[in-house]
């Protein structure tokens, strides 16, 4: 078939310490050059999938890319996607499924001192302000979607669009609310004048750091598989097909593998116990020998000590644990 071109994420989704998708599709089974955290190139290659073709791509592009047909699919977070989508009317971008990692908030926030607790009280604390209210963001398009739909915006200002500045590019009715474009670090612009920033957060420390509480919150977001217009027929298979390789990878790491023995006579009691008791995901793996049996189950990293405890009173030995690359339901 004709290769299908993957966009892979520049940025967080990549930091060995959120994302690491480098790290998600080694696991997953693909070989890939070129993508290591903090060493990536434009191009990367897959070298165990000649049917991929892959590009580096920053979240915010990756969107843009897909619609135009430059990607077939791309792993991006799911705010990028809303951010791009807002003022299409037909849906262009399709999502396989979501892949469980890269998580955060788009969130509203304001200095701590600030004598408001929602957005809606903020727009009916400043309904008298004589300069306009400031709002820094990488979102411009949400931002004025959500700002449009809130009860405290309405009250003051009707259905008057907010003036949204992209660079040079101007637009709205409404200059005494203004969105602008921001490049990242967008918490700094409280310091330098803005009344408020719209922006993503995993955790929230930034705006800690930088004396800011949240007032509101716009979506929660996590990292996706997304397809694009050109992604049918045998690439959308495909997409599929890539998609649980890396969802396999992503559940594994819910799992341990544990293997112990235990002597025969007490096989089908514990066999008994670590079904009933979900201590296996559908039932143990039992290999008989002459005096003892092994039990080999796959387990919920969560429930993985309450299970050992339990074993070891059954007399359990030789108790080995291993973590999971791949599991595939």
């Amino acid at each position: 078939m004709e290769k299908i071109v993957l966009g892979l994420p520049k940025g967080s989704l990549n930091n060995v310490n959120r994302g690491n998708t480098y790290q998600l599709f080694v696991d997953a089974g693909y070989e890939v050059r070129g993508y290591e955290p903090g060493k990536e190139k434009n191009e990367m290659d897959v070298t165990n999938d000649s049917e991929i073709k892959s590009y580096l791509t920053r979240p915010q592009s990756a969107p843009v890319e897909l619609n135009r047909g430059m990607l077939d699919i791309s792993i991006i977070g799911e705010d990028w996607v809303r951010e791009e989508s807002v003022n299409v009317e037909e849906n262009l971008i399709t999502k396989i499924g979501d892949l469980d990692y890269g998580q955060t908030k788009l969130i509203v926030a304001v200095p701590n001192e600030a004598p408001y607790d929602s957005l809606t009280e903020f727009f009916q604390a400043n309904s008298d302000k004589k300069t306009p209210i400031l709002c820094f963001t990488e979102y411009p398009n949400l931002t004025k979607q959500f700002f449009m739909e809130n009860e405290g915006y309405q009250q003051v200002f009707g259905e008057k669009t907010p003036l949204v500045q992209i660079r040079g590019l101007w637009d709205g009715e409404n200059d005494m609310v203004q969105i602008i474009n921001s490049d990242g670090a967008t918490e700094v612009y409280i310091a330098k004048g803005a009344d408020l920033i719209v922006d993503n957060t995993q955790t929230g420390s930034s705006l800690k750091k930088a004396g800011l509480k949240i007032i509101d919150t716009i979506m929660e977001s996590s990292a996706g598989l997304y397809a694009g217009p050109t992604c049918t027929g045998q690439k959308l298979e495909k997409a599929h097909m890539i998609f649980d390789q890396l969802f396999g990878a992503i559940k594994a790491r819910k799992y341990f593998d544990v293997k112990f023995n235990i002597t025969n006579h007490r096989v089908e009691y514990t066999k008994s116990f670590l079904v009933s008791n979900d201590y296996c995901s559908d039932e143990p793996t039992i290999t008989k020998g002459s005096n003892f049996s092994q039990f080999n189950v796959l387990i919920t990293k969560n429930k993985f000590p309450e299970m050992l405890k339990e074993i070891k009173t059954l007399g359990a030995s030789a108790i080995v644990r291993e973590n999971v690359k791949q599991y595939v339901k």
